[in-house]
């Protein structure tokens, strides 16, 4: 989409920076909603469709969609749908321990991790990840070990796809994670809202090797549906008597035009999904390519997953421990800091490639230009 289109929008991508910003940070995709969904959303506010959700239609379209894409079979009457991914992280966490308890996350992970586990008085502890930007299970291990001193219950908080890095975690990773959490006493609790955004190889529910996991799943950054917010939590084998006593309170915070919308994605917006992956793949091949040539400094390793570039920038901007803000105070190019995805974040940038490759060429372009 050309740029004089895109900002037509008003959302927070298009609207929090001057119109001399090229924005690359928030997750928000520079793509038209697929038909299926504008025609969904379109009908129900013609018929005045606009009232509360009831019954388990989501869940039913997102086991279709589990099942075509990754041949993982669930039973739609043990999930729970949830307002939305970070607000079912609380509840479900919320369910698993107690105010004061600890709970692990792996930076560099995504910000508001810290933010709502804190709001909801769970201690917070970090096991970062290895300088692969795969799980490190010898600081896993510890972390557990220290979050359950003294018998207190504790849950682990993974993401997966790992949002900024893109890691896709293996089969064998998410099954040594389990073990690991079954010999300390963790409950784990998986942030899956990039499933659909694997870009190499295959993609493993957590919940179909970690059984007693709860996994949170929605169409919302997939499908560009970020503000049209729903999620639904999935189950394991072994958790499914502990998500069955979610207070239904909490649906009742689901809006019910965002519920039609995900499953009009999740139904029929499969060819639609593929072209954007097809897309996705492209612009990091073309990043590969304009980082190689006009900002050869800048690390960066591709992950398998998520349409976000984890730019390692130390060497482009030495000593700087937020680029972010050299970026957008002189380049005019706005990213999202480092740092805010903890401490191993300092010196790097995530940047967003679901935009057009003319939008990456020249945000790649300014930022070379300032670079000493």
């Amino acid at each position: 989409m050309p740029v004089t289109e895109l900002r037509t929008r008003t959302s927070a991508k298009w609207r929090q920076y001057p119109e001399d910003v090229l924005p690359l940070w928030v997750a928000e995709m520079d793509v038209e909603v697929c038909e299926p969904v504008v025609r969904a959303v379109s009908d129900a506010v013609r018929r005045g469709d606009t009232g509360y959700p009831v019954g388990t239609a989501y869940q039913e379209a997102f086991a279709g969609f589990a099942q075509r894409r990754w041949g993982w079979t669930t039973q739609p009457s043990a999930m729970r749908l949830v307002p939305e991914i970070m607000a079912g992280v609380v509840e479900m966490v919320g369910l698993l321990t107690g105010p004061g308890d600890a709970v692990v996350v792996n930076p560099p992970v995504y910000p508001p991790f810290w933010a709502y586990l804190r709001r909801a008085g769970r201690h917070v502890i970090e096991a970062p990840l290895g300088a692969d930007h795969r799980l490190d299970l010898a600081a896993l291990e510890a972390a557990f070990g220290t979050a359950t001193a003294g018998g207190r219950p504790a849950a682990f908080l993974l993401c997966h796809p790992q949002n900024p890095t893109g890691t896709v975690h293996t089969s064998d990773e998410l099954r040594a994670v389990g073990e690991l959490a079954v010999r300390h006493g963790v409950r784990v609790v998986v942030d899956e809202v990039h499933a659909p955004l694997t870009l190499d190889g295959s993609f493993t529910p957590a919940t179909t090797v970690i059984p007693h996991a709860i996994a949170l799943h929605s169409a919302s950054k997939a499908f560009h549906l970020a503000g049209l917010k729903a999620a639904v939590a999935v189950p394991g084998s072994d958790a499914v008597a502990d998500l069955a006593r979610i207070d239904e309170l909490v649906e009742h915070g689901v809006g019910h035009v965002p519920v039609v919308a995900h499953c009009a994605a999740l139904r029929e917006g499969g060819p639609w999904l593929d072209q954007v992956l097809t897309e996705l793949r492209g612009n990091r091949v073309h990043l590969r390519a304009l980082l190689d040539e006009h900002l050869p400094g800048a690390r960066w390793t591709p992950g398998a997953g998520t349409y976000f570039a984890w730019l390692d920038l130390r060497a482009v901007l030495p000593g700087v421990e937020d680029p972010a803000r050299v970026l957008l105070r002189e380049a005019r190019v706005a990213v999202n800091p480092g740092p805010t995805f903890g401490a191993p974040g300092a010196g790097h940038v995530r940047l967003n490639i679901a935009t057009s490759p003319a939008i990456l060429t020249e945000a790649v372009r300014r930022i070379a230009a300032i670079a000493p």
